[in-house]
Formats: structure tokens, C-alpha cells, sequence
């Protein structure tokens, strides 16, 4: 016959066991919703508003993560509100973010940006219709172009432009309201492909 001790020791034993055995059962599930908040964190989002409705985007913060956190930070700025769509090219590309373009000069849009240039991210993302790219520009005004990414200025494809791929980084798509680009892109324009009448934009994020 087991002493009460012995009868202790074996209920706790036991009890011991069985709480191995529901953490064991619980790991993949702790694993499981680890996995998922990580998945949720990146995910981020950004609305563009305009006139003709908006533009949903979904990120690609995998392959450009540069450039993903450097647009959601400048939107959470308000530095893209009041800027706008200064080059639309119909079967090709908007284009949009320059600071100049809030300037009634238009001979000046285009040639803006925040101050600073990103290191290029280049992936196998193509420039698919709907796809965000970062556009690039000269850094000196005598230069032809530069190998470095303006550091606000985006552009997305109106069609697909394959031969843009691997040269331009791809940092997002659209993936509602993409009938918007089509109305954007239709607006009469002048010869340098900046719309006569403006079209402005208010970006916000969600993470």
C-alpha cells in the first residue's frame, strides 16, 4: 500500500505530465498565431484619394522594404497631400509625388522630391497593370539620368511594361480601384503629359 507521500508524488507526476502534454499540443498553435501576427505586421496599406475616387495599394515590404517604409513614412508626413498626378501617359504610366507640383510653375513639376535619393531594390516583380514603381530622376540638373530612385516620386502602370522590370523598383500594386487609373490617365493634357486641369491626391496608411 503507497503512503500518502508516494500518492502525492504521483498525482503531481501525473499532473506534470499532462501539462507537458497540453503545452506540446499548444506549440504548433502558439506557432501558428506567432505566424500570423507577423504576416498582419506586413501588410500595410495606403489609400490614395483623388477626384475620380480611390486608389487601394497592398505593399511589397518582402522585396523593397526601403522603399515601402520610406512612402508609408513621407504619407504619415501628409507630404503626398496637395501634391498630384503630373505625368499621365495613357497605355503607360501616372506619375506622381513630386512637391513641385503644389507650385503653379508646371515647368517645375517633376523635378522635386523630399531631399534625398533610395538605393534601387530591384526584384522580379513586374510592371504588371496596376503596379507601384519608384520613379527616377537626375541629381544634377546636368546629369542625364541617375542610377538611384527619387526619394517620392512613384508611378503606376497603366498597361504592362515589361521593359521596365528589373530597372525601376517595384514596391506595391493596386489592388481596388484600379478603373480610377483609367480616368486619371484619360484627363486632357498638355505636351509635356501633365493634366491641364490638376489632379490632386490625399495618402493614407494603414499598417
Amino acid at each position: 500500500m503507497l503512503s500518502p507521500e508516494s500518492n502525492l508524488l504521483s498525482t503531481q507526476s501525473s499532473a506534470l505530465a499532462l501539462l507537458r502534454g497540453l503545452a506540446s499540443k499548444a506549440a504548433p498553435l502558439l506557432h501558428c498565431m506567432a505566424m500570423t501576427m507577423q504576416f498582419q505586421k506586413k501588410d500595410p496599406r495606403a489609400t490614395i484619394v483623388t477626384k475620380f475616387g480611390e486608389i487601394k495599394i497592398r505593399f511589397y515590404p518582402d522585396d523593397a522594404p526601403r522603399h515601402v517604409e520610406n512612402f508609408i513614412n513621407l504619407a504619415k508626413m501628409g507630404f503626398f497631400d496637395g501634391t498630384t498626378f503630373h505625368r499621365v501617359v495613357p497605355g503607360f504610366l501616372i506619375q506622381g509625388g513630386d512637391p513641385f507640383s503644389k507650385n503653379a510653375d508646371r515647368t517645375t513639376h517633376g523635378t522635386g522630391g523630399p531631399g534625398y535619393f533610395l538605393t534601387p531594390e530591384p526584384s522580379d516583380r513586374p510592371h504588371k497593370r496596376g503596379a507601384v514603381s519608384m520613379a527616377k530622376m537626375p541629381r544634377e540638373s546636368n546629369s542625364t539620368r541617375d542610377f538611384n530612385d527619387n526619394g517620392s516620386q512613384f508611378f503606376i502602370c497603366v498597361g504592362d511594361n515589361s521593359g521596365l522590370d528589373r530597372r525601376y523598383t517595384v514596391f506595391g500594386e493596386i489592388f481596388r480601384g484600379i478603373e480610377v487609373l483609367d480616368q486619371i490617365v484619360a484627363a486632357a493634357r498638355d505636351a509635356a503629359d501633365n493634366p491641364l486641369e490638376p489632379i490632386t491626391m490625399t495618402v493614407t496608411v494603414k499598417e
